[in-house]
């Protein structure tokens, strides 16, 4: 029998039947994924052939083949760096939800978290969440941000989830598709889910006023069924976003603005750090690529997994007007 996984508990499975119930299933042995060293080999969102077993008082299953993926996106582990976590699979979107101070979301984590999604193929899009608590200054803060991501190429939406603002867009591109929401603990994933969903009761909780920073109330990534005609996965507030296996010549080609620049720069292997006749620095020092950019690209090239969380656009955007004087 075939089946959609709806839910990973690490060791418990749930699957979607083709006819529409869930069953839970285990893992039978080991799976290994084309030499991939993950800490989760079945995730949210992978096709797989499972057997009913009857043996208890409960109907369960067990899980032995997983269907080849479509893509999947992937961080570091958090306790194994030597592993990676596959968040979820089979997606056709993911939307990153960014709060300026409510916590705050630095551009290190958004363009590792964006860099990721080019890297797997999968289109990413940026909301800007909690438009209805910004002052008029991390309102300036949310449209700076938003231009600067605008000009990439990358959509961006505004939402409020308590005054429904922006709701009804996000829906509309919601439909027929399996959409993925991510972002930091607290960014307001579970509230907007109800906002658009009111029936699935997910839990919500408060911003702790002293950290700053959101409690963990998604334990597990879980996929759900909405009446739309639209499918969610959401996933628990991620703290950082370690890059995964990528070689230091390949990582200016998953930043889009430095793509269409990097085959006029006079080396095949420029890193745009050191070398001469370097395009991409050439149009940062024209304020062409926004230098927050810049420095995330530097601080993946040189795996600072650790320190790049305490970074704030707000010193990326001084450095940013330091070039223009």
């Amino acid at each position: 029998m075939t089946g959609l996984v709806y839910k990973s508990t690490g060791s418990w499975y749930t699957v979607k039947s083709e006819k529409g119930d869930f069953i839970e299933c285990r893992m039978k042995g080991k799976f290994r994924m084309k030499g991939i060293k993950s800490t989760n080999p079945i995730a949210v969102g992978d096709i797989v052939d499972y057997e009913l077993e009857e043996t208890s008082d409960t109907l369960t299953g067990t899980i032995h083949k997983i269907h080849e993926r479509k893509n999947y996106i992937v961080r570091k582990s958090v306790n194994l760096s030597k592993q990676i976590h596959i968040i979820a699979s089979n997606i056709d979107q993911v939307f990153l939800l960014i709060t300026i101070d409510n916590p705050p979301t630095t551009t290190s984590f958004i363009d590792r978290f964006l860099v990721t999604a080019e890297a797997y193929g999968i289109e990413a899009v940026l909301v800007f969440n909690k438009i209805d608590t910004l002052t008029e200054q991390t309102l300036d803060d949310q449209l700076y941000l938003q231009h600067i991501y605008q000009e990439i190429g990358y959509k961006c939406l505004r939402i409020s989830s308590t005054e429904n603002k922006g709701v009804d867009k996000l829906k509309e591109m919601m439909v027929g598709k399996v959409s993925m929401f991510s972002g930091h603990s607290g960014v307001g994933k579970s509230t907007l889910v109800n906002a658009m969903e009111p029936s699935l009761h997910l839990k919500t909780s408060v911003i702790s006023e002293q950290s700053k920073q959101g409690q963990h109330t998604t334990t597990f990534a879980e996929m759900y069924d909405l009446s739309f005609d639209a499918r969610i996965i959401d996933t628990p507030g991620i703290k950082g976003f370690g890059i995964v296996d990528m070689e230091p010549t390949e990582i200016s080609g998953y930043f889009p603005e430095f793509f269409k620049l990097k085959y006029q720069c006079k080396f095949n292997n420029c890193l745009h750090k050191e070398e001469p006749h370097c395009a991409i620095k050439a149009a940062l020092e024209k304020d062409e690529i926004a230098w927050s950019r810049y420095n995330s690209y530097l601080k993946i090239l040189e795996g600072d997994d650790e320190h790049y969380r305490t970074d704030t656009y707000g010193e990326d955007r001084a450095a940013s007007d330091e070039t223009r004087k």
